[in-house]
């Protein structure tokens, strides 16, 4: 379906495509349906051989397009693994990104988040003797030193099988043998005195226990697999997946969605969107009675199934209850984010007498007396921030204009946008008055652009008091009580913290290759390779001799180290 720009703003599928179309128009539908209702300008469509064929299809189109009424496949995220490298000498590392292609390598999760993760990734490495660095270095590390590692450096026929064979039986979730590795560290510990290192591997086992307290429910055939349950009120969906790893319950993922489809076609789109995202299929997938096993069984090539009785059930059942309490902990919250993104650009279109606000932008600038000048530009799409949209301009003279800047970063976007064929926007928000209204309408004009372009001034204590439209001058005021006060307070906000904080970091470059200059041995080169990794003077100063060394010489490494020392 697309809307008067010829933009795609929703792929479906339907095996009867009239009685599709008739539910859309027969003056019952509320929510996002209604919203996408009101923008359908015309639609295309492709008849397949199967529901299967429409399936793929559908998600393929979806990709290639992100429709802004797809909610599921644009919102969805992928969960962090961790996976134990097949080198010589294995190390653990957390990735979201997975090769499930890749047999060699032993990958375990999905985890909840990035901080369980890396919690048992960094109480594995204390426990276990394990390679720490991505690339070999010359000497020993830190590490070494405080038998946190072999030296595989140095040392080069060391046996780790009976070490690799443990660390995988507490990944395959051996709890009673991690706890044992726990109290044996904290006795050797505690022999040598080491009372801090004592008191944190007990924080840790108390950590541990605590999760363990929690997987009420175990299954005794130790399989992997995924459980799905959804609760529905009012228009939205409320889903809930239980990751089961070896019949133990070790996650669960919850989410709310608003619904343009039956709940049929949202789950089943929402399920192969989860897998699609990277995530590694499971054995067994437990599903609702609605889904269409054979359809779904074929597309993810996995066993996708229904459960009647037993503990599956009980399990299946605790993941309805898990749906439903979210649901009634999130929707409020929901409701108030709706008013104050999609409920506040509402307004400020109506404020403005626009026919349609679907995508703003924002620019500002900034420079110090003239020097590092840069600008910024964030994207807002129907009231809430769009990051992947964001862009950052360096440009091109040094000194303290801010017109001159205007018209700098006004041309470059819109002549990409032109040359590019991108997305025109349906307002442009500049920071000032109007000179830089002036200085923007002036370059749009001379591309052949007519975009709305308005002003935001504000008072002493910096919030939004009024809006100056491009079109005529005219100061509109601002209930600072009123939504559209905090969606204008909000893309402020976004922009200038968005440029301050890229000026920060060319000005950050430049102090840095300042004070690299002053090092022999230290060109170009290198240089850009510790910018890259530490990006400040203080990152670099904290680093040890050793970490330096991984990137420059050895020599080089100790005289920075001492140079920044004695700074």
């Amino acid at each position: 379906m697309y809307n008067s720009d010829n933009i795609v703003i929703y792929v479906g599928k339907a095996k009867v495509l009239f009685n599709r179309l008739k539910s859309y128009f027969n003056g019952k539908v509320t929510g996002k349906t209604k919203k996408l209702v009101s923008e359908i300008s015309y639609f295309e469509y492709i008849v397949t051989n199967s529901e299967t064929e429409a399936f793929i299809l559908e998600l393929n189109l979806i990709k290639k397009y992100d429709p802004k009424y797809n909610i599921l496949l644009r919102d969805d995220k992928s969960y962090p693994y961790i996976e134990l490298t097949n080198e010589k000498y294995p190390r653990l590392i957390i990735k979201r990104k997975i090769n499930i292609n890749k047999k060699n390598n032993e990958i375990f999760g999905p985890y909840p988040n990035v901080y369980a993760a890396r919690r048992l990734v960094n109480l594995i490495n204390r426990l276990f003797p394990l390679r720490k660095c991505e690339t070999m270095p010359k000497k020993v590390s830190l590490y070494y030193h405080i038998s946190e590692c072999l030296g595989y450096c140095e040392y080069k026929n060391i046996d780790i099988s009976e070490m690799k064979n443990e660390i995988l039986s507490i990944l395959n979730g051996n709890d009673k043998l991690l706890i044992d590795k726990i109290n044996e560290k904290i006795k050797i510990n505690s022999e040598s005195l080491n009372f801090e290192v004592c008191k944190e591997l007990v924080e840790e086992l108390d950590y541990i226990n605590i999760i363990f307290q929690n997987q009420h429910v175990e299954l005794s055939d130790n399989i992997n697999r995924d459980i799905f349950n959804y609760y529905y009120k009012n228009s939205y969906l409320s889903i809930v997946i239980f990751f089961i790893r070896n019949g133990k319950l070790v996650g669960i993922n919850n989410k709310i969605i608003p619904m343009i489809n039956n709940i049929k076609e949202t789950l089943e789109y929402y399920i192969v969107s989860f897998y699609g995202k990277n995530n590694i299929i499971p054995k067994e997938i437990i599903v609702p009675l609605k889904i269409d096993l054979i359809l779904m069984s074929e597309i993810l090539n996995a066993k996708v199934i229904n459960v009647q009785k037993g503990n599956k059930k009980k399990l299946f059942d605790m993941a309805y209850n898990n749906a439903k309490i979210n649901y009634e902990k999130e929707i409020k919250l929901i409701y108030n984010n709706e008013s104050l993104t999609i409920g506040a650009n509402e307004e400020l279109k109506s404020i403005l007498n626009l026919d349609k606000l679907h995508i703003i932008e924002a620019f500002d600038n900034s420079n110090l007396f003239g020097t590092f000048t840069v600008s910024g530009m964030v994207t807002f799409i129907d009231g809430s921030p769009s990051k992947k949209d964001y862009r950052k301009y360096k440009l091109s003279f040094d000194k303290n204009d801010d017109v001159a800047s205007m018209k700098e970063v006004i041309y470059r976007r819109y002549f990409r946008v032109l040359k590019d064929k991108l997305v025109i926007p349906d307002l442009i928000v500049v920071d000032g008055g109007n000179n830089q209204i002036n200085a923007c309408k002036e370059v749009l004009d001379s591309l052949n652009l007519n975009i709305k372009v308005i002003g935001v001034k504000k008072d002493t204590n910096h919030s939004p008091s009024f809006i100056i439209d491009g079109d005529n001058y005219k100061n509109i005021e601002i209930d600072k009580k009123s939504n559209v006060f905090r969606l204008l307070s909000r893309i402020d906000e976004e922009v200038h913290n968005y440029t301050i904080n890229y000026h920060k970091q060319i000005r950050s470059k430049g102090s840095i290759s300042s004070v690299l200059d002053n090092i022999n041995g230290l060109g170009e080169v290198r240089k850009k390779k510790l910018i890259k990794k530490y990006g400040s003077v203080n990152k670099i100063k904290e680093a040890e001799v050793y970490e330096l060394a991984e990137l420059i010489p050895l020599k080089v490494a100790e005289e920075l180290h001492q140079y920044l020392s004695s700074d």
